[in-house]
């Protein structure tokens, strides 16, 4: 059984987001020894059939599924210490912080801390999460998409929400920047408290 100190769900826009940062943290002297796995399970996604033509950064026409793919790549590459769990999805999670038992359709594992970043399909089904589950605000209500309740991203200790799922609306710019935010909100954590954020620059 593997034991990780925060384990991401989702490797969407915010759950990508989420792992970069706390990826690009590596050299803190807060994160040293710290376990961080992300199940990079992208079907429920709506980036799967996206094109983005309104994305800072991102050329005209962008797909979606090419900003999923190289954002794997990119966070394997750079942050090769974050394991990836591919074909797996999580069925249930158990326990309370610091002490969560993941499983999965294949496997069992630990974590201290849970960021869930899956899309807000109304046939989300991770058992122990269900008393959490709402109607999303922000969407049209005929397509039925639901949030988990939480405050400022945190559901209940222990137990982060990023991206659409959070209750934000689905702009990749504002999932992406909900699962950042939740992984500035884990490593200010770490660093006991104080207010920290990542940023990398030219010298």
């Amino acid at each position: 059984m593997k034991d990780f100190d925060v384990l991401i769900i989702g490797a969407g826009a915010a759950g990508l987001s989420c792992a970069l940062i706390l990826g690009s943290a590596n050299n803190k002297p807060f994160t040293v020894d710290k376990k961080i796995g992300i199940l990079t399970h992208q079907k429920s996604s709506a980036l799967q059939n996206a094109e983005l033509n309104n994305v800072l950064g991102f050329k005209k026409g962008t797909k979606g599924v090419t900003i999923l793919n190289e954002g794997l790549n990119q966070l394997s590459n750079l942050y090769p210490h974050i394991t990836q769990i591919e074909k797996e999805k999580v069925n249930k999670i158990e326990g309370n912080a610091p002490n969560f038992t993941i499983y999965t359709n294949k496997e069992v594992y630990k974590a201290k801390l849970i960021v869930v970043a899956v899309g807000p399909s109304n046939l989300f089904n991770i058992k122990g999460l269900e008393q959490f589950v709402t109607l999303h605000p922000s969407l049209p209500p005929k397509k039925e998409r639901i949030m988990l309740k939480n405050n400022n991203h945190l559901v209940i200790n222990g137990i982060y929400v990023a991206g659409v799922l959070a209750g934000w609306r689905s702009q990749f710019a504002i999932a992406a920047g909900s699962g950042a935010q939740v992984a500035t909100d884990i490593l200010t954590a770490w660093n006991d408290g104080n207010q920290t954020m990542i940023h990398d620059s030219v010298n």
